[in-house]
């Protein structure tokens, strides 16, 4: 068997938690680090469906990318959603962890995923960190030494349509649907990428330079807000711009601790859904 402490040390190296946003909630947020775990499940968000698969699988560990509490609750009650499927969690005595914008910014993580998948060279982090902590050290996953940072930016190695960016993204993503924002036969060269609601790095988008940006979601005022700065604004949906990475998450994860049980969820699905 392995400890939860030894699991949680194995994410903080796919994800060191330094990476995290200051308002963001991430590590182990429920359990005993010194408990025995066999079972470890990935997933996007703990849904009651995901719950579901996590009792009837007899997981040890649920490894989310969206915390699970994510704002601090002052009552553990069945009264609310999010505090009832915690309470349900700690009854059967698993374990709960996240890394959210810690694996979004990792050097391998979510942001670079996508910027690798799309092919951009000369790749930067949309936000740097500060000068004593933006960069690291080779890592397995890492390869060279990575520049770290919230979201990324780089260059398409030949300008194309912004429509077909776009519907690269969307079969990496899966998205069934994405939505643009500005004209799709638009030559682009310089990409953004934000995984998730993106629409607050706009701004940083347009200091380095950017001419496009895709993300997962976007207000109505952060479109408004892309067509005025002359950004071309693709739209995946939010689940589809993050749930492939957690099965590359489940994978990572497995390799680096292959005597346990690791998968990601099998259940989890969209709750958008387009009308037939």
């Amino acid at each position: 068997m392995t400890s939860l402490e030894h699991v949680c040390g194995e994410l903080s190296k796919i994800a060191p938690l330094r990476l995290a946003e200051s308002w963001d909630n991430v590590g182990l947020l429920v359990g005993d680090r010194s408990q025995n775990i066999d079972r470890v499940m990935t997933c996007l968000t703990i849904t009651q469906s995901v719950l579901d698969e996590i009792l009837e699988q007899s997981v040890d560990l649920v490894v989310t990318h969206h915390p699970l509490p994510f704002r601090p609750i002052q009552r553990l009650t069945s009264d609310q959603v999010s505090s009832a499927l915690l309470l349900k969690l700690v009854r059967s005595g698993v374990a709960v962890y996240s890394a959210h914008t810690a694996f979004d910014s990792a050097a391998s993580g979510i942001n670079q995923l996508w910027a690798d998948s799309l092919g951009l060279v000369n790749v930067r982090p949309l936000v740097d960190l500060p000068a004593n902590s933006a960069t690291e050290p080779p890592t397995k996953e890492s390869g060279p030494a990575a520049v770290l940072g919230s979201g990324r930016y780089g260059d398409l190695p030949t300008p194309m349509p912004f429509g077909e960016l776009v519907r690269h993204a969307s079969k990496t993503g899966g998205a069934c649907s994405p939505r643009i924002v500005g004209a799709s036969e638009r030559m682009i060269t310089r990409v953004a990428i934000a995984c998730g609601s993106g629409g607050s790095f706009l701004g940083a988008a347009s200091r380095r330079g950017c001419d496009s940006m895709v993300t997962g979601e976007a207000t109505f005022h952060n479109c408004l807000e892309a067509e005025t700065m002359g950004i071309s604004l693709g739209l995946l949906g939010h689940y589809a711009s993050e749930r492939f990475a957690m099965e590359i998450l489940a994978n990572r994860l497995g390799e680096a601790l292959p005597d346990l049980q690791i998968w990601a969820s099998r259940l989890e699905r969209d709750p958008i859904q387009l009308l037939a």
